[in-house]
């Protein structure tokens, strides 16, 4: 766990490509981290940000996968009411 919590933040690209799972992943050992109350508020700050970033990440993920979803359920919709 301390190599999480020393790990540099991520890049754009790499927020980009994470998937949902890593990004949760990397913002549960920032919260973790912090929670501990030793880091320093300059540190704490710079967490806090890419938390702000993770989440926007996270969230995004799951509205491309909610509109997949409904997507799925119309296109069934519409098969059915042509069938």
């Amino acid at each position: 766990m301390a190599k999480e919590a020393s790990r540099k933040p991520t890049s754009a690209a790499e927020e980009e490509s994470l998937t949902y799972e890593k990004a949760m992943e990397r913002l549960e050992a920032l919260v973790r981290r912090m929670e501990q109350g030793e880091v320093p508020l300059e540190e704490s700050l710079k967490a806090f940000e890419e938390g702000q970033k993770l989440v926007t990440r996270c969230r995004g993920i799951l509205d491309d996968a909610e509109r997949r979803i409904q997507q799925m359920g119309l296109e069934r919709l519409v098969q059915g009411e042509g069938g």
